[in-house]
């Protein structure tokens, strides 16, 4: 079975010639959730941005259901079914929610009522943000912007989505919720892959998990069978909770 998403050999980083990645693999089966832990500084969050896009590939591939999509433009990865969600500046704070929501729907293919739709169908899956569409987005709780930059980058009907940290800075009740939600879009068919520093909570709803440390594969297997390791245990479990990379 071909998996949804895999990374092969891939070298990236900001400064050229002084790659971040070194011949980093992964792969995401379908309608899975992946998570990635590892150290400050591992290249997390580099990894994440390399695939949407946003960091330069000095080497290896990226492959979305088979296809090379190496080096495609950020702005392309929403018709090839991939989005992203960043850790921060993911909302347009000064719109309000539905105007958040209706920005991002212009750029999907169809004509009015097939994104009026779509709208519908983003605020019965959000019943939240429902009730909140004419607030502006500065308004919400941490939590509920979590939740409308997942509904922006649902919008398209995804098959694979990227989302960077994406509890970092919420209580530890908001963030089990917005774990839970990046769970929930595996039942509708969504591939995961989550970059993640709450390292027991992301064990708790993955799939699979791999970790990297200084820029290298170091580990990878079941998330249940990683949780249950002692070794991860102590280095990653003890309590410690890991920042971004």
């Amino acid at each position: 079975m071909t998996a949804a998403l895999k990374i092969e050999a891939l070298e990236a980083g900001y400064v050229r010639d002084l790659p971040i990645l070194r011949r980093v693999d992964l792969g995401v089966e379908r309608a899975s959730l992946t998570a990635v832990i590892g150290p400050n500084g591992a290249g997390k969050s580099t990894l994440i941005k390399a695939i949407a896009g946003l960091v330069p590939i000095s080497g290896g591939r990226v492959l979305l259901e088979g296809k090379d999509i190496t080096g495609i433009r950020p702005d392309q990865m929403g018709g090839l079914g991939l989005s992203y969600v960043p850790q921060t500046d993911n909302i347009f704070r000064h719109l309000s929610i539905r105007e958040n929501l209706s920005l991002v729907l212009r750029r999907v293919p169809g004509g009015a009522r097939d994104r009026q739709a779509r709208l519908e169908e983003l605020f019965t899956l959000f019943p939240v943000l429902a009730r909140k569409e004419a607030d502006r987005a500065a308004s919400l709780s941490g939590g509920q912007r979590q939740m409308l930059a997942v509904a922006m980058a649902l919008a398209p009907r995804p098959r694979v989505m990227l989302m960077d940290e994406p509890s970092a800075g919420l209580s530890p009740k908001i963030a089990a919720e917005v774990l839970d939600l990046a769970r929930s879009l595996t039942r509708q068919g969504v591939t995961v892959l989550l970059v993640e520093q709450n390292v027991r909570e992301a064990l708790g709803v993955a799939d699979h998990c791999y970790i990297l440390a200084e820029g290298r594969n170091q580990m990878d297997g079941p998330a249940a069978a990683i949780l249950a390791d002692p070794v991860v245990g102590e280095i990653y479990l003890g309590g410690r909770r890991m920042g971004a990379a």
